[in-house]
């Protein structure tokens, strides 16, 4: 499907509506550090998304560093808007909506739940966070673990690719997990590995979460994930996590509560 816009922008819809019901709607960012990715290696979490119970709408959003902050934020917000309109057709009457996204994904759709917030629109049930690249200090334990005695590496220069300068990195929609006012936001699963490089700062960004009062389920998964590496690859591997994973979501799709429209 194509997202209209200048440019437009291109959806991977996964799942099927059912014949008189309705199904959660997810919009879906692919990971890639803000640099790389695309609909196939988005393909791992689409799967297990629409697995859980969805409908799923994987976002072909513009890359750095052609297209650095806000744009993908402001394209993901439009298609978000675009398929509230469309939720009917594609996932049945009244089916909530859900953002959601891996690595960078990550992080575009957690921008684009606090802009939902900020404009008050469209209704969104909640936001699903799978090894989210929140922190581009790149200097928590988990990350130092994984990269041993590395100087540098492909998120730090994500980072740099993806912001315009120093000052984007206050912007509370380029690195969602220093926004002062967090109080607003819809129920929040957040997963992670406990191989993950992301691990610390998805967790910090739950206690945040939960300080600020918000409905937020954090988990850390013991198998080995390979996350988020093995999320963009293509054709996607099956976790050994997958089925806690299927079942996590499953779960925060019936507990969330649809916004009013």
């Amino acid at each position: 499907m194509t997202v209209p816009g200048d440019p437009p922008l291109a959806l991977r819809v996964w799942g099927r509506k059912p014949r008189g019901a309705s199904l959660p709607l997810v919009l879906h960012f692919h990971g890639g550090a803000f640099t790389s990715g695309d609909l196939d290696s988005g393909e791992s979490l689409a799967q297990l998304l629409a697995g859980s119970g969805a409908v799923v709408a994987s976002l072909a959003y513009p890359l750095a560093p052609a297209h650095r902050f806000p744009d993908a934020v402001e394209a993901g917000y439009a298609a978000l808007a675009w398929l509230y309109k469309q939720r009917s057709r594609l996932a049945g009457a009244g089916a909530p909506l859900f953002v959601a996204g891996e690595e960078a994904g990550g992080n575009i759709a957690a921008a684009v739940a606090l802009m939902v917030r900020d404009r008050a629109h469209p209704p969104l049930a909640g936001q699903i966070l799978v090894a989210p690249m929140l922190d581009p200090c790149n200097a928590t334990a988990s990350l130092r673990e994984t990269m041993g005695e590395a100087t540098a590496c492909k998120w730090m220069d994500g980072w740099q690719q993806y912001l315009r300068g120093p000052m984007d990195a206050e912007h509370p929609y380029a690195v969602p997990c220093h926004a002062q006012r967090l109080a607003g936001l819809p129920p929040t699963l957040i997963l992670t590995g406990a191989d993950d490089p992301m691990r610390d700062e998805a967790m910090a960004y739950t206690q945040r979460l939960q300080e600020a009062g918000i409905a937020v389920q954090g988990h850390v998964l013991a198998p080995v994930t390979g996350w988020p590496d093995s999320l963009g690859e293509h054709p996607p591997p099956e976790c050994p996590c997958a089925p806690q994973v299927r079942e996590l979501v499953r779960a925060f799709f019936q507990a969330a509560t649809p916004p009013p429209s």
